[in-house]
């Protein structure tokens, strides 16, 4: 069973990279990410504070969770209407 030695944000191309003890390693693209499930920018923002601060969670979300459900229960839109 593989083991996650490191996981960082690499912001030279702007991927979470993550590596395991077998030698393996798993490049998010974070970028892309953003555009697929973030629909606006307080969203965005909540996907960035983990990117920065929280890389490992941010992995979890995006490998084994549901990042479009957390980011409806972590994020309030209102708009200026």
């Amino acid at each position: 069973m593989k083991h996650l030695l490191s996981c960082e944000f690499n912001l030279d191309t702007a991927c979470v990279e993550l590596c395991f003890s077998d030698g393996s390693m798993v490049s998010i693209d974070t970028i892309a990410v953003e555009n697929e499930v973030a629909n606006n920018m307080y969203q965005r923002s909540e996907l960035d504070y983990l990117i920065y601060n929280d890389p490992a969670a941010y992995a979890d979300l995006i490998l084994n969770g549901d990042p479009e459900a957390y980011l409806k229960a972590v994020t309030q839109y209102k708009p200026l209407d």
